[in-house]
């Protein structure tokens, strides 16, 4: 398998054009090429994510909810491709693999709960005649790391709440999971625009 990075909504090499081999745990064999990222394209990224941001952050939340519900479907559909590379990847049994696939897209319809549940708060003042509230807003592109452990379920938190908040993100995956990472990519970017880097 070779994975490449994902940003602005295309798979590309990476700038210098080199890839890192992921081995399997125990045989040693190589299971996955990954794009190595420069910094280059770790900044190209951020400016594609802060660029996807002026629409993001304007999608509504019922709308951001109908989306994330269709990544966890997407991702639930996809188990059998998971299994298959987190077993390569990082060892995972097939039981493993699926639970944890399992509660991925669960993680990502908990986030859609959440959609319309992001509210402001009024807050007692000691002054006379004024009013203190706070306003929950987006705020930008969200650089959200996962490690490789949980390999699909902590990425998935990483990505599904800083979307449901109206946030783009930048995505660091583990160079131990790089396949399964990609995978999720795959089931953020087949179902809108909305920009995962």
């Amino acid at each position: 398998m070779k994975t490449k990075l994902f940003i602005n909504d295309a798979w590309i090499d990476s700038g210098d054009k080199k890839y890192f081999d992921r081995k399997h745990p125990v045989s040693g064999e190589v299971v996955t090429q990954c794009a190595n990222a420069t910094v280059d394209d770790a900044v190209n990224a951020a400016r594609a994510a802060q660029e996807a941001f002026k629409s993001w952050k304007a999608v509504g939340p019922s709308e951001r909810r109908r989306l994330l519900l269709k990544v966890a479907d997407v991702m639930e559909s996809k188990t059998p491709e998971f299994i298959e590379v987190m077993a390569k990847e990082v060892g995972a049994s097939a039981l493993w693999a699926g639970f944890n696939v399992h509660l991925s897209a669960n993680v990502f319809r908990e986030a859609a709960s959440l959609a319309t549940q992001i509210q402001g708060e009024t807050i007692p003042t000691d002054k006379p005649d004024t009013l203190s509230m706070t306003l929950r807003q987006p705020v930008g592109p969200i650089l959200s790391i996962a490690p490789w452990n949980g390999t699909a379920v902590l990425a998935a938190r990483a990505i599904a709440y800083p979307l449901v908040c109206g946030n783009t993100v930048v995505f660091k995956g583990s160079e131990f999971s790089p396949g399964t990472h990609a995978l999720i990519a795959k089931c953020v970017q087949g179902v809108s625009s909305f920009s995962v880097q």
